[in-house]
């Protein structure tokens, strides 16, 4: 089983590290590489990284294309209506389904992430 996911290049490293402690609520692990956010997160931890070497993000049509990114939350519509009102990309509207409610948004740098309630 993985002990942590570093996942994704990014563009501004302290932008996406923002983004995800103001809209999941994730908060910082005080462990961590260089180059790297790694957020404390049960039971694998979640970890936010600058681009490997040689990586060109923008040569990219979209960022992580053919990865799926799913979390658990729980309060999923309170995320997706405070993503809308602040203009950030949804890719997929809130449905209720074997997950729960779910909905897809797209990260600061074009990421796709799924979350939803039922653990």
């Amino acid at each position: 089983m993985p002990r942590r996911t570093q996942w994704g290049g990014r563009r501004d490293l302290d932008a996406s590290r923002a983004f995800y402690e103001q809209y999941l609520g994730l908060v910082r692990s005080p462990a961590g590489p260089p180059r790297a956010v790694v957020f404390d997160t049960t039971p694998i931890p979640f970890a936010l990284r600058d681009p490997a070497p040689g990586t060109d993000l923008d040569s990219a049509a979209r960022p992580g294309i053919g990865a799926a990114i799913w979390l658990h939350a729980t309060d999923v519509q309170d995320i997706h209506d405070a993503l809308t009102a602040d203009g950030h990309e949804i890719v997929a509207a809130p449905i209720d389904g074997p997950f729960g409610r779910t909905f897809t948004f797209a990260d600061p740098d074009g990421y796709h992430v799924t979350l939803h309630d039922r653990a």
